[in-house]
């Protein structure tokens, strides 16, 4: 059962590595969407009077732009909110750095990968640890360890000791991870808050971070890669749904991922592989804003099971990233696909380079040929190769060969 109030605090499995690197680094950035959690979490950390400013505020955002140096010499150690709206600041704390080196002096917020904005001349490289907080895993909302990609890597994956399958598993896909959506237990109510929050991002933070001549144009291209969640990326395609040339579709595509609305997953492949398709994935970062864009309900689902296995991968490739945003293992992400339509969902690349390969499989059953991508990364990669798992909608894990199991997708998230 997933938890609807908004006041009980969801433990964050990034907290630790913000609070380690503000006892080692200066200046500390959390990045990644609205609403998924940032000033909760930085504010929950520091529980002292630190000033905390907002740049969502109209008045503290024209003083920030005004005369970023003044902003910033005004401050010993602060919280600065949603630093994205005025990055003339960054600069201006840079010299502020160097003169004053101390651990933790400005703990900063963000809602667009600010070093990529075309705005930012200058990197805080050496004076800024940043630290991605995405919408919640289902670790942190079922109040779990979340700790499956050590575990995986290591070795020591273990049955999980509760189950979420069938329409419980789906209700937990279509809620998704923003602290709003889980507060709305009415399908409905979700979708409101789902379209008014596209609406603002597109409106307001697309605009401030790059400059658009067709805003109009995003609402559609985002809807059209809603319905291409957990496929290849077809650059032109996508542009001649609406309109746009391919160009254009690449850069605007590029200002959602800096918005932290959807991902690119680069394809996977080693020298012995031949025959391979190089073309990315795309993926939403948030399954409950996929089903909200895409009209997606339980009954729905009910009525064609077919609709479930997009948002379902999506919904793993959520968990995975949101994972590696704590795990020590720190694994590279990518997919597997080649011309004979073989694929694999997910391919895990730890630092050393172990293998661990991921199918996502909506259904209860498994059968061998579900297994035939990862049998081909297997026989390609030796020993490197540590596993090859079929996640499905069941409650135990069973072997399919040397290093293959069918997984319940609950030990994503099991202790």
């Amino acid at each position: 059962m997933i938890s609807n109030n908004k006041a009980d605090l969801f433990p964050r499995g990034a907290s630790q590595r913000v609070a380690i690197a503000m006892t080692d680094t200066p200046v500390v950035l959390v990045n990644g969407p609205r609403q998924c959690g940032k000033t909760t979490l930085v504010r929950s950390l520091l529980k002292t009077d630190r000033p905390y400013f907002t740049l969502d505020d109209d008045t503290t955002l024209a003083s920030a732009k005004t005369d970023p140096v003044g902003f910033i010499r005004q401050i010993d150690t602060a919280i600065l909110d949603e630093v994205q709206r005025a990055p003339e600041l960054l600069r201006a704390i840079k010299s502020a750095v160097d003169n004053d080196r101390r651990p933790g002096r400005f703990l900063l917020t963000g809602s667009a990968n600010i070093l990529a904005l075309p705005t930012v001349s200058e990197s805080l490289a050496g004076r800024m640890e940043v630290v991605t907080l995405l919408p919640l895993g289902q670790a942190e909302v079922l109040r779990g360890k979340g700790n499956f990609l050590d575990k995986a890597f290591a070795g020591e994956l273990t049955a999980p000791g509760s189950v979420i399958v069938g329409s419980d598993l789906i209700e937990h896909v279509l809620t998704g991870g923003y602290p709003e959506m889980i507060a709305r237990p009415d399908p409905r109510r979700r979708s409101a808050w789902a379209r008014e929050y596209i609406r603002a991002i597109v409106e307001r933070d697309v605009s401030e971070i790059a400059d658009v001549e067709r805003l109009d144009q995003m609402p559609q291209l985002l809807r059209a890669l809603a319905h291409h969640s957990g496929q290849l990326l077809n650059f032109a395609q996508l542009a001649g749904q609406i309109g746009l040339d391919d160009k254009t579709a690449r850069r605007y595509i590029g200002i959602f991922e800096n918005l932290f609305l959807v991902r690119r997953i680069e394809p996977w492949f080693r020298n012995p592989l031949k025959r391979l398709v190089k073309t990315p994935k795309l993926f939403f970062l948030d399954s409950g804003l996929l089903a909200a864009l895409t009209g997606l309900t339980q009954d729905r689902i009910a009525r064609d099971r077919s609709a479930f296995g997009a948002l379902l991968e999506t919904f793993v490739a959520n968990e995975i990233l949101r994972l590696a945003t704590w795990s020590d293992a720190r694994p590279t992400f990518h997919h597997y696909r080649d011309k004979d339509q073989d694929e694999v969902d997910i391919i895990l690349e730890d630092e050393s380079g172990d293998i661990i390969g991921l199918e996502v499989k909506a259904a209860a059953t498994v059968t061998a040929p579900d297994f035939k991508g990862l049998r081909k990364v297997a026989a390609a990669t030796g020993s490197a190769f540590k596993a090859g798992w079929v996640l499905y909608d069941g409650d135990k894990i069973l072997p399919f060969g040397d290093r293959l199991a069918a997984v319940p997708l609950s030990c994503l998230w099991g202790e």
